[in-house]
């Protein structure tokens, strides 16, 4: 993958999927602006490790959530590296619960920044996308869009909700040579999945892993990088599973 300078935002970049993305973006040539909502520091250091490889790095405070701050964070990032021609729509949130137990917040919660933040910088993205004729978009979805998770109804639902986001985006802007695609994962091995992991969670999930372990941020990172690249200049409105057998066939 080559990619001549292009400008990548990358949402939730601080850390896991999204600093390991960030990274493998700027290894292939892009100028990569290392989004994050709260944590400066770690979106920092994944700024810093792009530049010690001889990349180019700015970081973005963006709350995806507020339409506002993500037209304000565009603009900076237009200033400092210009259009954003590259977006991976990586940031999210988990609240936890059982449905009869889930407070409207909760909800609320993660449906604004998991899936409503995705719409927020994707309509802020394409018009210039779309004057210029070249867009590749990705939204990282999981696993729990496909077969459910119990205690995540409004996590399942904000990440579902991004596939029917991603075919209609990809429908919409496909003749203007925009690509709109999904990646999925299982468990990876990311801080915010270390909260959830008790030793029965990890035993009951394993065993239903085919390849038999959790999956590194590079191993999604990857597939994410491929669909962003020439060499997937045919693909559009699709989603790649990356939950190492979890779920087949979808």
């Amino acid at each position: 993958m080559t990619a001549d300078g292009r400008v990548a935002l990358v949402t939730g970049a601080s850390r896991g999927i999204g600093r390991a993305t960030a990274v493998a973006l700027a290894g292939a040539g892009m100028r990569v602006a290392v989004g994050y909502a709260t944590d400066e520091d770690a979106a920092g250091a994944t700024a810093e490790a792009i530049t010690a490889a001889g990349g180019e790095a700015i970081v973005a405070a963006i709350r995806v959530e507020d339409p506002e701050a993500v037209d304000a964070a565009f603009r900076s990032i237009e200033a400092g590296l210009g259009p954003v021609e590259v977006l991976v729509n990586n940031a999210g949130v988990t609240a936890d619960g059982l449905v009869v137990r889930m407070t409207d917040d909760a909800w609320q919660r993660v449906l604004a920044v998991d899936l409503t933040g995705a719409f927020h910088t994707i309509r802020r993205a394409t018009p210039k996308m779309m004057r210029a004729r070249f867009g590749r978009i990705v939204n990282v979805s999981s696993v729990v869009a496909h077969v459910g998770g119990a205690g995540q109804a409004n996590y399942g639902a904000a990440k579902a909700g991004l596939l029917g986001l991603t075919m209609c985006a990809a429908r919409e802007w496909a003749k203007y040579q925009l690509r709109v695609n999904t990646v999925g994962f299982g468990v990876v091995e990311t801080p915010m999945t270390e909260t959830i992991r008790s030793e029965k969670f990890r035993e009951t999930y394993l065993a239903q892993i085919p390849l038999g372990r959790w999956a590194q941020p590079d191993e999604v990172a990857q597939p994410v990088c491929f669909l962003l690249s020439d060499a997937s200049s045919y693909i559009t409105g699709q989603h790649i599973s990356a939950n190492g057998g979890y779920v087949m066939g979808s």
